[in-house]
């Protein structure tokens, strides 16, 4: 597995990291998704610092995460109902 060194730039810190290769665009890109959402928050809110921002930002983050492993959850307990319901059936079928 090929590692590559990197540096993302967030809040006006410099983060060097040595990440796979092909997580490599996964990161700048979100790097890159957090620098945008802490311009947001000091343009759209009261932001006192830098800090602030990030705060705001792990919170906005953290519930997305909550929400898609919510719907991700609820997802698959309906797919087991259904494939359930499907199974009970095809056995109905074949009991016959």
């Amino acid at each position: 597995m090929e590692v590559r060194r990197i540096t993302i730039n967030i809040a006006g810190r410099v983060y060097p990291l040595n990440v796979p290769a092909a997580e490599e665009e996964t990161l700048r890109k979100v790097g890159k998704q957090i620098e945008n959402m802490i311009k947001d928050f000091e343009q759209n809110f009261d932001v006192r610092d830098k800090q602030d921002a990030l705060a705001m930002c792990a919170l906005k983050l953290g519930t997305n995460a909550e929400v898609v492993s919510m719907n991700y959850d609820k997802t698959i307990q309906s797919t087991n109902e259904r494939l359930l319901k499907i199974n009970q059936s095809l056995n109905n079928e074949t009991g016959k």
